[in-house]
This record gives structure tokens, C-alpha cells and sequence, in this order.
């Protein structure tokens, strides 16, 4: 068997299914250049005849993308497979999906036939989809609950007609890892055209019951070597398999001996484009690509973490295109993680003062959801704006519907006395174009965050920046009652670290 795992993404296809995330051809043409640069081996591009945006996607994203082969799926329908090899004309590689159900329900209920026919429209379809690319994929839909040996003709039946990969999904999410992999190994063992090379068996897995994952590595080390998959695990229901996850699994475990073509330090990036295109957040505790996922919050972890990180870490975050682990302070936290924060905030304590401030540190914790670097630098006593060259003195905003907003800002540079104004597009652009008059250097905001406020209207407005001065890259944090000056407090706070 081949070393080498097929990734086939589906994110625009099946992942796009989702309520909510459907995305314009421009969005998919920006979601299939990321997916090539990720390294995939097919992209599930549409169901063409399913509307007109899909076949327009299809043809658009075959223009814009080179190596990777361009699927188009259809049911085992004439129609739909001469509408599928239309929109594929300008794929450099192109691949045609067809199939059709062959579990006893789907046969009855939804094709009111049966088995022996479905294999003959089965490899009807297959031949037909020949006579237009050469690269033909048949899928078995709910092959998860379909009889392995009644499953196994089907296969049989397509890979005589020219069927060159044969995806056989757990459609509803049903089975169990074992028997999902007993399910590939008795295909392999069974189908001749499979044990002669004449086709590859595919793995496309639903999440209903939280196994999608297992499912698919299973038919993998069962000899599978494509594995059908979306980003961020996206998909209709419980979603589907998550291309991060099998891709690091067979990354971890380098003993399995199977490897893919994925680039994995794009994996975050991809996984943050979905999300934003498709407003589809991703839940802190996903695995790889969630917020948590490499965040420790337990002292005895954090301990750990920061002795070796590989004592609570299988995967090193910069594989993924993460920048490092994040250590997270909560009132389970331990001294070691504290004074870890401390130091790369530039703050040495002593024993003795570590452990006066870390009993404080653990009164706030229990009152505070999230303690933030300013929160632990007010409790070591070293408040960092004490030694700003640049400070806030006073601002001004008036704005309102229908004028246009002007900010009167005051700041002092090292003890001298300086004052602007400036309009804006809002009351935060005003007051940050008086900071600039004052502050004449070129400098770019990067990004700009403001957290929400967990309590009333009274609480801290907390805002994160990051500004580009002289090819340099500098955070800055600002915290106020007002949102407006904890912005302009931000964005000092980052002027203050310039190196020149």
C-alpha cells in the first residue's frame, strides 16, 4: 500500500452546506488559493447543478487555482454529470463525484428500488462520467449502514466501469471505529480491482456521535489513502472530519508511516479565513486550532509547561502557525506561572514579594474571570505608565449623528507639553489622528481589538493594538472606562516601545 494520504477538502462543498456559511464566488476563489497553498490534493468545488453560484464557482475556481485536481460532485444523473463536466472545462485537473445510496433504507425510501438495479445505475454513471475526464470518483452514500459484502459488489461493479477512487461514507455518523475499519478492510480484502491498484478507497466521515475523526483514521491504517475532509471539521448537522486533526495525528505519530502533502504551518491561518468568510466561530476547546488548545491554566501544567513544554504538549504550536503556548492566569494558576508572566513583562520579584503579590494575585482571581497583564502589574507594584516617556494629559471628543467628530488631545513627551486636534471618522479615528499630528512619524495601525465588557456600563473598556513603525511590529494595551481613551492609551502604549 502507498505511504503517501490523499487529502480531499470538501469546505466549499459539504462545509458550505451549513446554515448560515454560504460565501460568493469571490470568498470560495479566496478560500481555494488558501486551501492549494495548504497543500490539499482535491478540491471539492460545488455541486454544479444544484444552482447557478455553484456552477459559476466551479468554473471561476478552476481558473484561479493550478495543481490541485477540481472536483464536481453529482448524483448518478446524466444530467448532472454533463452540467458537472461543463463548469470543470477550464480545471487543469479535473474530477468528477458520482454516486448514489446503497444502504437497504436509502434503496427503499428514497429509490424505491432495488440492490441489483442500484448497481447497475451505479456503474452506469461511472461509464458516463468517463466519457469526460478520465479522473472518476464514485461515492456510496450511507455506505456507513450499507451490508459490507452487498457494499463490496457495488465497489466491485464500479471500479469495472473505471472508477479510480471509491469514497465509502458514514453518512449519518453512525458507526463505530471498529467497525467503520473492518468495513475498509473487508472492501480491500474483497474488491479485486483494489488489491490490483486499480482504484484507492476514500474515507468521508459525519461527526453526529463526536467519532468522525476516529472513523477515518480507522479506514486509514485499514487502507484507505484518501480521506475527504474539511477545515475547522465544518459541515452539515455535527459537521464533518477535521483536516487539521488527521493531518496532525499522522504528523504526531510518525510510526503509522503514512504521510500528506499539507503544509501544516498554514493550518491556523486556513482555519482562522473559514471562520471569519463563513462566520462560523470556532469553539475554544477544538482540537489544534481553538483558542485553548494550547493554553494551560492549571498550575501543576503550567509547572510542567514551562520546565518542558513537552510534559503537557504533543505539538509544537509553531507546526500549526501558531507563535507559542499560552499560559493562561486564573486562580488555579501556581507561582511558577506567575512569576513566568512577570519576567516577560519585564518585572523580577523576590521570593518574599512573589509570594505577598501571588496571595493577592489569588484574591483577584477569584473575583476576576480573565487577569490581564495590567492587572498583574498593578499587584507587583509596577505600574508600566510610570515610565512612559509619552502620557496621556487629557482628551476631548464631541461627536454625535449627523457631525462630524473632533478630538482636542493633550499628551507629555518627557516632561514637555504638547496639544492637537482632528477630525475623524468617528470619535476613535479623531483621537487618533490628533495623537499622529503630535506624534509625526509613519506609523500603521495593524489591528485593533477592544474586549468585551463583562459587566456593566461602568466597567473597564479594554482595547489591544497592533502598530507597524519602520518594519517593526509593536503591541500596545490600553485600559479605561472610556473605550475612546483606553484607544488613544493603546495606542501610546505601543509609540512607547519604539526602539527609535
Amino acid at each position: 500500500m502507498s505511504d503517501r494520504l490523499f487529502i480531499f477538502d470538501t469546505t466549499l462543498r459539504d462545509g458550505e452546506q451549513v446554515p448560515g456559511c454560504q460565501l460568493n464566488t469571490v470568498e470560495k476563489i479566496q478560500v481555494a488559493k488558501q486551501l492549494e497553498a495548504l497543500g490539499v490534493d482535491v478540491i471539492e468545488a460545488g455541486f454544479p447543478i444544484s444552482s447557478p453560484g455553484d456552477f459559476n464557482s466551479v468554473i471561476e475556481i478552476s481558473k484561479a487555482v493550478t495543481w490541485p485536481t477540481i472536483c464536481a460532485l453529482t448524483r448518478a444523473v446524466e444530467k448532472d454529470i454533463d452540467v458537472a463536466a461543463d463548469a470543470l472545462k477550464f480545471a487543469k485537473r479535473k474530477r468528477i463525484h458520482t454516486g448514489i445510496g446503497t444502504s437497504d433504507s436509502h434503496i427503499k425510501f428514497k429509490f424505491n428500488s432495488n440492490r441489483e438495479e442500484i448497481i447497475e445505475r451505479a456503474a452506469a454513471a461511472v461509464k458516463y462520467a468517463k466519457r469526460y475526464v478520465e479522473d472518476v470518483e464514485f461515492y456510496a452514500e450511507d455506505a456507513g449502514r450499507t451490508e459490507n459484502e452487498y457494499l463490496a459488489r457495488v465497489i466491485e461493479a464500479v471500479v469495472k466501469a473505471g472508477a479510480t477512487v471509491c469514497n465509502i461514507p458514514d453518512t449519518t455518523g453512525y458507526c463505530l471505529p471498529y467497525e467503520y475499519g473492518e468495513k475498509i478492510k473487508y472492501l480491500m480484502e474483497h474488491v479485486d480491482g483494489l488489491s490490483a491498484g486499480k482504484a484507492i478507497l476514500s474515507t468521508h466521515c459525519h461527526n453526529d456521535l463526536g467519532m468522525a475523526t476516529a472513523n477515518t483514521m480507522a479506514g486509514v491504517l485499514n487502507g484507505a489513502r484518501q480521506a475527504e475532509v474539511t477545515i475547522n471539521g465544518i459541515g452539515e448537522r455535527a459537521g464533518n472530519t477535521s483536516l487539521e486533526e488527521v493531518t496532525m495525528i499522522l504528523k504526531c505519530h510518525k510510526t503509522i508511516g503514512i504521510e500528506t502533502n499539507i503544509n501544516t504551518t498554514k493550518i491556523y491561518p486556513t482555519s482562522r479565513m473559514v471562520s471569519s468568510l463563513m462566520n462560523m466561530p470556532v469553539q475554544p476547546n477544538k482540537a489544534i486550532v481553538g483558542k485553548n488548545a494550547f493554553a494551560h491554566s492549571s498550575g501543576i501544567h503550567q509547572d510542567g509547561v514551562l520546565k518542558n513544554v513537552q510534559t503537557y504538549e504533543i505539538i509544537d504550536p509553531h507546526d500549526v502557525g501558531i507563535d507559542d503556548n499560552s499560559i493562561v492566569l486564573t486562580a488555579r494558576s501556581g507561582r511558577a506561572a506567575l512569576k513566568n508572566r512577570l519576567q516577560v513583562l519585564g518585572v523580577t520579584l523576590e521570593k518574599e514579594k512573589l509570594d505577598k503579590v501571588y496571595e493577592e494575585f489569588l484574591k483577584l482571581a477569584d473575583k476576576k474571570k480573565d487577569i490581564n497583564d495590567d492587572d498583574i502589574l498593578v499587584l507587583a507594584g509596577a505600574d508600566r505608565a510610570e515610565n512612559h516617556r509619552i502620557k496621556m494629559d487629557y482628551l476631548q471628543v464631541t461627536s454625535g449623528v449627523g457631525v462630524k467628530s473632533v478630538a482636542s488631545l493633550g499628551l507629555n513627551i518627557a516632561g514637555e507639553k504638547f496639544e492637537a486636534c482632528a477630525t475623524g471618522n468617528g470619535p476613535v479615528d479623531a483621537a487618533i489622528k490628533a495623537l499622529k499630528k503630535i506624534v509625526n512619524r509613519q506609523m500603521t495601525l495593524k489591528e485593533f481589538t477592544i474586549q468585551a465588557i463583562s459587566k456593566g456600563s461602568d466597567d473597564m473598556g479594554k482595547v489591544h493594538m497592533q502598530v507597524e513603525y519602520n518594519h517593526q511590529m509593536y503591541y500596545g494595551f490600553g485600559a479605561n472606562t472610556d473605550i475612546i481613551a483606553a484607544s488613544v492609551e493603546a495606542y501610546i502604549d505601543c509609540i512607547n516601545k519604539f526602539k527609535n
